[in-house]
């Protein structure tokens, strides 16, 4: 639902204020998305993963518990990978290689995409 004028001008304000009181505040606001964040927890999911999966081969065939913590681990971690997964793949392209409108800070993915997302859209303009 769309907002109304009213509503319009008051978050304006809000936001106007906001930078006025705080600006550092507003420029970290405005750089990070949900989309810097579930980037970061799919690193932390893999990075956990891989820690259980360490622990399963190192001590499961001298503790069982051990090994199983290692497998509870490695199940924890993929589901949120799915989770975090499933929530970048909602984000276009765009959003997730864009730099920030604000400041110079660069998104997850950033500069390095810059050349392989302009090269996509010649050449899928070029074939049109």
């Amino acid at each position: 639902m769309p907002l109304s004028e009213h509503e319009q001008r008051v978050l304006a304000q809000l936001e106007e204020s906001l930078t006025r009181q705080d600006p550092q505040l507003a420029k970290t606001a405005h750089a990070k998305n949900v989309y810097v964040h579930a980037g970061r927890r799919v690193r932390q999911s893999i990075l956990g993963f891989i820690v259980g999966l360490v622990i399963l081969v190192l001590y499961f065939s001298n503790n069982l518990w051990l090994g199983l913590l290692g497998v509870a681990i490695m199940f924890l971690s993929a589901i949120l990978l799915e989770r975090n997964v499933r929530l970048l793949g909602k984000a276009s392209w765009r959003d997730v290689t864009r730099r920030a409108a604000a400041d110079d800070v660069v998104a997850p993915v950033g500069a390095r995409t810059a050349f392989f997302r302009d090269w996509m859209s010649r050449y899928r303009h070029k074939n049109q």
